[in-house]
């Protein structure tokens, strides 16, 4: 089992920004496609981002297409989501996640990742 710990998270303003980063160990990193999801109060967590294993491939959810950013450093073991143009309803509890490699399903599903971090708290104010 890989471990995730997930760290930024904060609370800003709307129209602001933050970084959320996520420490991975216990596997190869750069063998698994990574994922950020948000869970809202109340609500069920749903997709926010994935990135393939090398980074060549990006995928989002529409709510944040254009807002928000996927990346990783294969060499550090990390995977971020730079968060900008924030708004009041992203508010969330935020969670990295590695991706079963034999799961053959969509990105977006939470079914497909075996492994997941604690969460880290990102509130925007209006």
């Amino acid at each position: 089992q890989v471990q995730l710990v997930e760290s930024g998270g904060g609370l800003v303003q709307a129209g602001g920004s933050l970084r959320l980063s996520c420490a991975a160990s216990g596997r190869t990193f750069s063998s698994y496609t990574m994922g950020w999801f948000s869970q809202a109060p109340g609500k069920e967590r749903e997709f926010t981002a994935a990135i393939t294993r090398s980074g060549g491939a990006t995928y989002y959810a529409d709510s944040v297409k254009g807002r928000f950013t996927i990346f990783r450093d294969n060499a550090k073991n990390t995977v971020s989501l730079q968060m900008n143009s924030l708004k009041p309803e992203d508010t969330a509890v935020y969670y990295c996640a590695s991706r079963n490699p034999d799961y053959s399903g969509t990105y977006g599903s939470t079914v497909g990742y075996d492994s997941w971090g604690r969460g880290t708290q990102v509130t925007v104010s209006s």
